[in-house]
């Protein structure tokens, strides 16, 4: 039995960051963001394999050497590009032996955020659908509701980054991603203030329609158009959140078979449309499948392009970043709970 009777580390997510906030931009820029979500994908490293016979669903924190390489990598790219990559760790990633690549990437001004400790379903409402892990160890959270299951889960991520890199969590971002945020959620709203989150990425909605193969014109404008479907807002308690814009490449190689080709023309298209929107673009993806289908990193340069090309319209910033510029921006729109 694991309850985790300990106190709020982060009392306020723009004062508890693993790096000193810039200046909030300007509101005629767009803001990207590119982050990684560090786990094992289940169907990676093979593609295709059947989900059940797959280990990564139990060990979402056992990170193989090839995607760590490649998140090392992409952080050096984007650095290279006067950005910063936010990557998102589930915090099992703290029981490996060597985190010194962590350690690296945090020194080189890359924020860390909290993906949970186990990569939890965080609006389950049946313990057995938080993890897989939980439904073959279900003493792991023996008579433990499951919001208190999901309290524990972020917390104990938030001690493991502080034990091993003696830095507390930038940001929250939901494993998963739901079609209405947490809207329906007043419940887990009013948690993630507790625990000092002022803003969350909890929202992805699928843009519907999309075909398993074969792209067409109307398949990119549909991508298009979710970018501005997809811009920070208040829920009713005066929690932020900042959604996910799809299409993950979850979305495009697991769920779908789209060819790198078409992918990258899906993101260059959307990145362009939030230039000319000066809208914020939170893009993210997960290194565990992107070392399988992009080995040369063309997405993450095709982003970097499109922000060099705008000449200015746009910059390369972490999450935090573009949640203090939409703070600033919706501050009349703040619910007061």
């Amino acid at each position: 039995m694991r309850h985790l009777l300990i106190p709020v580390l982060v009392t306020n997510v723009l004062a508890a960051t693993s790096r000193p906030i810039p200046a909030i931009p300007p509101d005629d820029v767009a803001l990207i963001v590119i982050s990684l979500d560090l786990e094992m994908a289940a169907g990676y490293p093979v593609k295709g394999k059947p989900r059940h016979t797959y280990p990564w669903d139990y060990e979402k924190g056992n990170l193989n050497e090839e995607t760590k390489q490649y998140t090392v990598e992409a952080c050096r790219r984007v650095k290279a590009h006067d950005g910063v990559l936010h990557a998102f760790v589930v915090g099992r990633v703290f029981e490996q032996r060597d985190v010194g690549w962590l350690k690296g990437i945090h020194e080189q001004g890359h924020p860390l955020g909290n993906h949970t400790y186990d990569h939890v379903r965080i609006t389950a409402t049946n313990p057995g659908r938080l993890q897989y892990r939980f439904q073959r160890s279900p003493w792991l959270i023996d008579g433990q509701q499951p919001l208190e299951a999901v309290a524990d889960n972020i917390r104990l991520c938030e001690i493991a980054m502080q034990h091993r890199l003696g830095v507390k969590p930038n940001a929250f971002g939901a494993p998963y991603g739901f079609a209405d945020g947490i809207a329906s959620h007043e419940d887990l709203q009013k948690l993630m203030l507790s625990l000092g989150y002022e803003f969350v990425t909890c929202k992805y909605a699928a843009v519907p329609d999309l075909p398993l193969q074969k792209l067409e014109e109307q398949h990119f404008r549909a991508i298009e158009d979710s970018v501005e479907q997809h811009q920070p807002f208040y829920y009713p308690t005066g929690l932020l959140e900042l959604p996910y814009v799809p299409v993950t490449d979850v979305g495009a190689f697991r769920g779908r078979n789209w060819t790198l080709d078409e992918y990258v023309h899906a993101i260059r298209r959307s990145i362009r449309r939030a230039i000319e929107l000066r809208a914020v673009y939170n893009w993210c993806s997960h290194p565990s499948v992107l070392y399988v289908e992009d080995p040369e990193f063309r997405v993450i340069e095709a982003i970097c392009e499109e922000v060099k090309a705008s000449n200015g319209k746009a910059m390369i910033v972490d999450r935090s970043t573009a949640a203090a510029r939409a703070m600033r921006q919706l501050a009349d729109q703040k619910p007061t709970y």
